[in-house]
């Protein structure tokens, strides 16, 4: 069955890519003098490579193309700029594949979970309260108290199942 247009996540279906990269790009900036941080070039620039496409990336994925862009060849360039983004809520840590994605609802309290194609790398940020609340309920049952929590699904987007994509 093809993905519901208004469900699946922005990476399983067509869309204007550039229009939604800007508009990350836009809410950051806003996020970013909300909360009166400093969205630097270099850290501007990390998101604004996250953003190329729906996919994560590796820390020196992202050290080679800023060098490229002439921030510095040094491991600590990315990872202060990854770091920066993931604790402002800008960029999300995907552990399975030890990758960034950029957040597609930066300066949203938001419990997301994320869909990796194992055949094509694509990831999608979906919502998951539902999943943030059964955790919830199940720690306070045996006294938990959760501090951070990473749901992460692996398996096959649409077009790599060969199902067509929908259109916003």
């Amino acid at each position: 069955m093809p993905p519901d247009p208004d469900t699946a996540p922005l990476a399983f279906r067509s869309h204007d890519h550039s229009h939604c990269a800007d508009g990350v790009l836009a809410e950051a900036d806003a996020l970013s003098e909300r909360q009166g941080v400093n969205l630097t070039p270099v850290r501007r620039r990390a998101l604004e490579i996250l953003l190329r496409s729906h996919r994560a990336m590796g820390a020196y994925e992202v050290l080679e193309q800023l060098a490229e862009d002439g921030f510095g060849k040094q491991p600590p360039v990315a990872y202060r700029a990854l770091d920066f983004l993931v604790d402002h809520g800008l960029a999300h840590r995907i552990r399975r594949l030890n990758a960034f994605a950029a957040c597609m609802c930066p300066g949203t309290a938001h419990r997301p979970a994320f869909f990796i194609c194992h055949a094509c790398n694509a990831v999608a940020e979906a919502p998951a309260d539902a999943v943030g609340r059964a955790m919830d309920d199940a720690a306070k049952a045996i006294g938990f108290s959760v501090e951070r929590m990473n749901v992460e699904a692996v398996g096959l987007c649409p077009a790599c199942r060969g199902v067509p994509h929908a259109v916003d």
